[in-house]
């Protein structure tokens, strides 16, 4: 078996580091950890390591989060700082026990072939981050209201006050950090307890979860002092906070919010909210931490009473009759019919019908804004071929009922849930993968196009089928190693983006690195992963997507000079 780092560089599967760069290699799936822990699959990559999901064995098989910790140093004595800062980290997790941050269970140090891994080891928390949510939000035209808002601090405050009674402050709030929980339609706070590497260069490491010295934190989410300075107080945690709230009611960056030359927010125009809202969000954005609140329940205090209590998961507007997620033409009527009535935030969940309800559209719906009632299904139109090197992306083959999900009964129904999750916790939208699993279920199955699959018994070998297709996909795209960002935008790249990326080689922006460099190395990933495809021939909206993706990471190593 080979493994491929994110440059792309090939290795033996019995390697732990990448032999020409020295980056470490993602653990395979079904490999045990310190003869308890098996890998399910892998969830994300950051700067100190990868994140997986995997089986404690000796519990029953419960679900958990490996948190890895390689830190790619070279000296001594950067290698026993990197201990030092993971033991105490490690040591600080120990001591939050709150219902609203992940629980940790142990942090192991593993020796693997001849080099030692660390690992955070905690509970697996099942939903969607709040910038998940707001993408949902966004590709309906909406964002979060004030009352969602209100209701989300009063929901997180607790859990920061929580923390800092204990002398901890996150330094990393952003809504990436924050995930709604399925179980409860809770907030969840996380990612203040894995190890964060910074420049082994700097030969040194400053990172403090107790106390006032940090160089942690997002640009934009951040206060200056924070940032600049390298200290951190509760009141910091209390600005980021403010900051991800502004982001969730406008669907804006910070950066868009905020101008820096002035040193003023965007009050009454990109930000509009209640003045009471406005007046307790000022305080918490001041800049001068002496100036803000200084602790988590004096905002809670002022905060203003939500009108109407709106949880994510039962959030559905108007628009809905042109996001259902069409089982066919017959049903398509039937269902706008059945909603149609429901055309504001519901206090009760809704109740979808069983077999649609694994796929069932979060938030109102992502699966593809712009389908058509008239229609009855989603048919994707004039979409435009590119014309680059070796690839061309005609355009999508018109599928009688692309949205028209295989979903299995009841024994089948966790397979289908699970595949869900899956996409969720990679980040891809529903409005990217479904249609591309029903593209490659339908093209296997010509036979079945113009039909719809059924809950009936005579299906569930179809539906079997359909879900088998959607999982090796997953697999795929796991397997691409895609960065966060190049997944989250699977199904929005287009020719334009090839476009910019070849004036900006002809500038000369990439330095020596050539537009047929690109398009080498991009083929060169993509056959490994989909060799039967063939790259003059790629669908726009599904193989196409994989190869911009894959170009776009690209993009991003040749221009941070990796």
């Amino acid at each position: 078996m080979q493994l491929y780092c994110s440059k792309q560089h090939t290795n033996n599967g019995s390697n732990r580091f990448c032999t020409l760069c020295g980056e470490p290699l993602p653990l395979a799936v079904g490999q045990i950890v310190d003869n308890r822990y098996q890998i399910i699959r892998h969830l994300g990559q950051g700067g100190f390591g990868r994140t997986y999901l995997a089986e404690d064995r000796k519990k029953s098989d419960q679900t958990c989060v490996l948190k890895e910790f390689a830190p790619q140093v070279q000296e001594q004595q950067d290698l026993q700082k990197a201990k030092e800062l993971f033991e105490r980290e490690a040591n600080v997790l120990k001591k939050l026990q709150h219902p609203q941050i992940p629980r940790f269970h142990a942090s192991l140090q593993v020796k693997i072939g001849t080099k030692d891994f660390f690992f955070l080891v905690q509970d697996y928390v099942d939903g969607e981050n709040y910038y998940q949510l707001l993408e949902q939000r966004e590709s309906q035209g909406k964002t979060f209201s004030e009352e969602e808002v209100i209701t989300l601090l009063q929901q997180i405050l607790p859990v920061l006050s929580y923390i800092h009674s204990r002398d901890v402050v996150h330094r990393d709030i952003t809504p990436d950090n924050l995930i709604w929980r399925r179980s409860d339609n809770l907030p969840v706070l996380i990612d203040f307890g894995g190890v964060k590497q910074l420049p082994a260069s700097q030969g040194f490491w400053r990172t403090k979860l107790v106390g006032n010295n940090t160089l942690l934190g997002k640009k934009g989410y951040a206060p200056e002092e924070q940032l600049r300075q390298g200290k951190v107080f509760l009141s910091s945690d209390l600005y980021s906070l403010a900051v991800t709230t502004l982001v969730l009611l406008t669907g804006k960056e910070p950066q868009k919010l905020y101008d820096s030359y002035q040193g003023i927010w965007a009050w009454g125009k990109e930000i509009q909210v209640s003045p009471q809202l406005e007046a307790v969000l000022k305080k918490m954005l001041a800049y001068k931490p002496s100036d803000r609140y200084q602790r988590a329940e004096q905002i809670l205090k002022d905060l203003p009473s939500p009108t109407v209590t709106k949880s994510p998961s039962n959030y559905i507007t108007t628009k809905i009759k042109t996001m259902v997620v069409a089982p066919g033409r017959q049903r398509a009527s039937a269902v706008v019919s059945r909603f149609q009535s429901q055309t504001q935030a519901i206090a009760k969940p809704i109740s979808w019908p069983v077999w649609i309800r694994p796929f069932v559209i979060s938030l109102g719906g992502t699966a593809l804004v712009g389908l058509t009632l008239a229609a009855g299904n989603a048919v994707i139109r004039s979409v435009s071929s590119i014309t680059i090197p070796s690839i061309s992306l005609p355009q999508i083959p018109q599928f009688p009922n692309p949205l028209g999900k295989p979903v299995s009964d009841k024994g089948k129904n966790r397979d289908l849930q699970q595949i869900n999750s899956r996409r969720q916790q990679l980040e891809i939208t529903e409005g990217f993968f479904i249609p591309f699993v029903d593209n490659l279920f339908y093209t296997k199955k010509p036979e079945l196009k113009g039909r719809s699959l059924t809950s009936k018994p005579e299906d569930a070998g179809l539906r079997d089928e359909w879900s088998g297709i959607a999982d090796d996909l997953l697999n795929k795209l796991e397997q691409a190693d895609l960065s966060t960002a190049a997944r989250r935008k699977l199904g929005k790249y287009t020719a334009q983006n090839y476009e910019t990326w070849r004036r900006q080689a002809r500038s000369g922006q990439f330095g020596n690195y050539t537009i047929d460099q690109l398009n080498k190395d991009t083929n060169e990933k993509f056959d490994r992963l989909f060799p039967g495809q063939e790259r003059g021939k790629l669908n726009q909206q599904t193989f196409g997507q994989i190869w911009y993706a894959i170009a776009a990471d690209q993009v991003s190593k040749v221009q941070s000079g990796n």
